[in-house]
């Protein structure tokens, strides 16, 4: 399998040079880093190049390498169910850089890019409706980015008094934030139930 996936990836460097960064195979995947003004193109030839046919795009994620410069990948997962192949995508992105959207591809890219867009603040050039899907109206960040704190900025509760739903800045008490769980790491000194029983015996 390994040599088949070599070869398919010696063959879209050399058709699509303009597109194909670097390519590698690893643990028995290929991964093509791709030019993200050439994302489009790139996956409209692998969908219809009949040595490729990957027609089925399974999945668009992020992942954010907050100490680079560019510090977003997006990775895009197809499959050709012809060739029984699979083949990942990688787009390197700066921050303040936008995706061209792959949607008039493949029109399944609608609600992956909006997900990548919510959760990571990626932004999608040429989306029909890049808005927010998983959080709600008016949430504040991005959660999948490292620098998002655990917390988050907001608490959503309903208010008894105002018969509505509330949004408040999220504020920790300082016994919370020393509470450990009686975690046996932390260094504390804590009498365990049983504990006495070695007392007895000394």
């Amino acid at each position: 399998m390994t040599e088949i996936l070599n070869e398919l990836g010696t063959y879209l460097a050399t058709r699509r040079h303009e597109c194909v960064i670097g390519w590698d195979v690893t643990h028995g995947e290929l991964n093509v880093d791709v030019a993200p003004s050439n994302i489009r193109p790139f996956v409209d030839f692998l969908k219809t190049d009949p040595t490729s046919r990957f027609s089925t795009l399974v999945d668009i994620t992020g992942v954010d390498y907050p100490e680079r410069p560019k510090r977003f990948d997006v990775v895009y997962h197809l499959l050709s169910m012809y060739q029984n192949h699979r083949i990942r995508l990688r787009v390197s992105v700066r921050e303040d850089e936008m995706v061209p959207s792959i949607t008039p591809v493949h029109p399944s890219a609608n609600w992956f890019e909006r997900e990548v867009f919510d959760m990571f603040g990626i932004l999608f050039s040429g989306h029909p409706d890049l808005r927010r899907i998983l959080t709600d109206y008016g949430f504040r960040g991005y959660p999948l980015r490292k620098d998002f704190p655990t917390t988050g900025y907001t608490e959503v509760r309903y208010d008894e008094e105002q018969k509505r739903v509330v949004y408040e800045p999220v504020s920790l008490v300082q016994e919370y934030r020393q509470f450990d769980f009686m975690s046996p790491w932390e260094g504390a000194q804590y009498v365990l139930p049983g504990d006495e029983k070695t007392e007895a015996k000394a």
